[in-house]
């Protein structure tokens, strides 16, 4: 992966065929970077308030997540370019807008990511105010991007994650058996009254945002990059995203099994340790605490995959927008020490701590959610004119059902970005 030739084409790995099919690990690192706050707040909502009759949008969810994930994958191994090469191709149209997208990103999804991580540490170590281990988990996920290589952030999230698979997955699992008790109305998958801005939420946040993109550069530091990787890379993308499945079905099962019908309301991220002291209400003190640290661990895995990824397209960018040596590409490992690399790794992590003490800063979490929740018509639309460029070979091309589905995900999205202005 680090040799380049003097054109900047990286020059392949060349693995037998039967270790490109057992080496995984980009696509749990996208699992545990899209599982955060968000699905935390959504699919306990939705279990609450509707029962499992929304496991659908879930599975709506991460299909077009991986369609889209599956996209920016094949045309980073098809091309040898990153999807931010990619973007700039089409114009400085595409470079305003995610500049304008990844700076408010860094500053309001620093300040959020973080905030959940203290939550759920203060719940179980009351010793020091949250946001003060917000401060903590913000710096921890700094110190070790600065310093930490990718095996072993790899294995720490691995590590995450298999904790949080036991702990939340377990207690669903535990809880199946009461799901006969429910009445069916809880049970049988269909559209409830009001449950229309919930379906959205779901299907729209589900799986994350950023991290689709960060993807081709987790692929460039596992060694995958050329074509021959393509099915080794949709292998994982949709392990990434039956991972994330089962993980948003678990917890609208758990929170269905424990508080449908109760008419609760969690806001926010705030809302979950209300959610945790109801669970030990009913389990017990140490079922409380399992299912506590698989939420910290859903939380933290998603800070660490965001302060990893992230600042790879920001320093991808700061390379592209400067034009020079732009035949010259870096590798991941290569972006990574760079300067606006540790840059942007700085900007997720300090000025979002002003945030921390600062009331509902209101106007610039609008922008955000405005432009949010358009980035994933953004990456579609790109990815549609991409994918059927001569910049790939005729066989790596679109096929008509590939386009068909991303124009129905551009659709989808745009109707989900307006439910949001709204």
């Amino acid at each position: 992966m680090e040799n380049e030739s003097q054109t900047g084409t990286l020059q392949p790995n060349k693995p037998t065929r039967k270790k490109k099919f057992i080496i995984f690990g980009p696509g749990i690192i996208l699992a545990a970077t899209g599982i955060g706050a968000g699905d935390l707040v959504t699919n306990t909502t939705a279990g609450s308030n509707f029962g499992i009759v929304l496991a659908w949008a879930i599975i709506i969810g991460v299909s077009l997540k991986v369609l889209v994930t599956e996209g920016v994958g094949r045309y980073t191994l098809a091309t040898g370019k990153t999807i931010l090469e990619g973007w700039r191709s089409l114009g400085k149209w595409t470079m305003y807008y995610f500049f304008i997208y990844v700076t408010l990103f860094g500053l309001i999804y620093g300040a959020s990511i973080a905030t959940a991580c203290g939550i759920m540490m203060y719940i179980m170590f009351p010793i020091i105010p949250w946001w003060v281990w917000a401060i903590i988990h913000a710096v921890a996920g700094f110190t070790l991007m600065w310093f930490g290589r990718y095996k072993l952030f790899e294995r720490i999230i691995t590590t995450l994650i298999g904790i949080m698979f036991i702990t939340i997955v377990g207690s669903a699992l535990m809880l199946i058996p009461n799901l006969g008790e429910l009445p069916s109305e809880a049970l049988s998958l269909g559209i409830p009254d009001g449950s229309t801005f919930m379906i959205m939420s779901i299907i729209g946040g589900i799986g994350g945002t950023m991290a689709l993109a960060a993807y081709s550069y987790w692929i460039n530091e596992k060694g995958w990059n050329d074509s021959s990787f393509i099915p080794t890379m949709r292998a994982d993308v949709i392990t990434a995203y039956v991972v994330t499945a089962i993980f948003s079905l678990s917890l609208m099962i758990v929170s269905t099994v424990l508080l449908y019908g109760d008419e609760v309301i969690f806001e926010g991220v705030g809302g979950m340790s209300d959610f945790i002291n109801v669970y030990g209400d009913n389990f017990g003190a140490f079922p409380q605490l399992v299912l506590n640290i698989g939420f910290w661990c859903a939380a933290f895995s998603s800070l660490l995959g965001s302060w990893n990824g992230i600042p790879y397209l920001f320093a991808d960018f700061i390379k592209v927008m400067k034009r020079k040596n732009n035949n010259i590409r870096l590798s991941s490992r290569e972006l990574k020490r760079t300067p606006a690399y540790r840059f942007y790794l700085a900007w997720l992590t300090f000025p979002s701590m002003l945030l921390l003490i600062i009331d509902e800063p209101l106007g610039l979490v609008l922008v955000y959610a405005a432009l949010g929740s358009l980035f994933i018509p953004f990456v579609a639309l790109t990815l549609l004119l991409l994918l059927n460029s001569n910049q790939l070979k005729i066989e790596l091309r679109n096929k008509y059902y590939h386009n068909v589905l991303l124009i129905f995900v551009l659709a989808v999205f745009i109707v989900l970005g307006v439910f949001e202005l709204l």
